[in-house]
């Protein structure tokens, strides 16, 4: 394997389990807190545009949907104009856990960047941004090239 490649499935894996840890100390499994942020963002989303926000699978967000319905986080209730359609709505409880999730965020982003100065976090930064931007063009390519 590549040394970027090496080093970037183990500094993924190292925060991965860091925002698990995370979110656990707030009731939520990974990945729920994004499914959250995008609530936060526009309450009342079908699961199908909250998929395409977080880049899962709709079945991934309507099993997440169901167990954060269950823990009190969010509602479902059908579309107004179309029966169909089901959208996903916040209940108080999961309103109250934008500004605690945020500031979990907040903090471990500060935590693990600490040994950086200003100039290095923007310019990492910079390239992760460069680095998606061209990862995301090349799964949009159905021809891979």
């Amino acid at each position: 394997m590549s040394e970027f490649l090496d080093l970037h499935s183990k500094t993924s894996k190292a925060l991965r389990a860091l925002a698990d840890r995370g979110m656990r100390e707030h009731g939520l499994h990974l990945g729920q807190n994004h499914l959250l942020a995008t609530l936060w963002e526009k309450d009342g989303r079908t699961p199908g545009e909250i998929a395409a926000a977080v880049h899962v699978t709709t079945p991934t967000v309507t099993k997440m949907a169901t167990r954060m319905a269950a823990a009190g986080l969010l509602t479902r209730r059908p579309d107004d104009r179309d029966s169909r359609l089901v959208r996903l709505w916040l209940t108080d409880a999961g309103r109250a856990l934008q500004g605690p999730v945020e500031e979990e965020r907040r903090r471990m982003e500060e935590a693990v960047t600490a040994d950086l100065t200003d100039t290095e976090r923007r310019h990492l930064l910079g390239a992760l941004a460069k680095i998606h931007r061209t990862a995301s063009g090349l799964l949009d390519d159905p021809a891979g090239s």
